[in-house]
């Protein structure tokens, strides 16, 4: 069975950074294409941060310069570090995975329950 448990978030102030982990069970992190998504109150859930099939990074603009997105296959965990926080920031954040490595042909396979950040001003 497969789990994606994510951890980390919080409340903090404009400006703070946090660091989300999403502990993965039954999948090896290194042989899908893991990725961070949001959705904030009212909105529609939106990519943050994914990787790639080659091993590289995309980031959503809005967040381009204050998230890193990155993977330890020791741990078989992914994270993302967040920087510089605003309060438009502030959604349910959840990792994903899919398998084949394309982000515009497939939905994910798995989904974790999500990570509530929470950003004030």
């Amino acid at each position: 069975q497969v789990h994606l448990v994510e951890s980390g978030g919080g409340s903090v102030q404009s400006g703070g950074s946090l660091r989300l982990s999403c502990a993965a069970s039954g999948i090896a992190v290194r042989t899908y294409c893991m990725g961070w998504f949001r959705q904030a109150s009212g909105k529609k859930r939106e990519g943050v941060a994914r990787i790639l099939s080659d091993g590289s990074t995309s980031v959503a603009d809005s967040v381009k310069g204050r998230f890193t997105i990155y993977q330890d296959n020791a741990k078989n965990t992914l994270y993302l570090q967040m920087n510089s926080l605003k309060p438009e920031d502030t959604a349910m954040y959840y990792c994903a995975a899919v398998r084949p490595c394309n982000w515009v042909q497939y939905e994910p396979n798995y989904w974790g329950q999500g990570t509530q950040v929470t950003v004030s001003e």
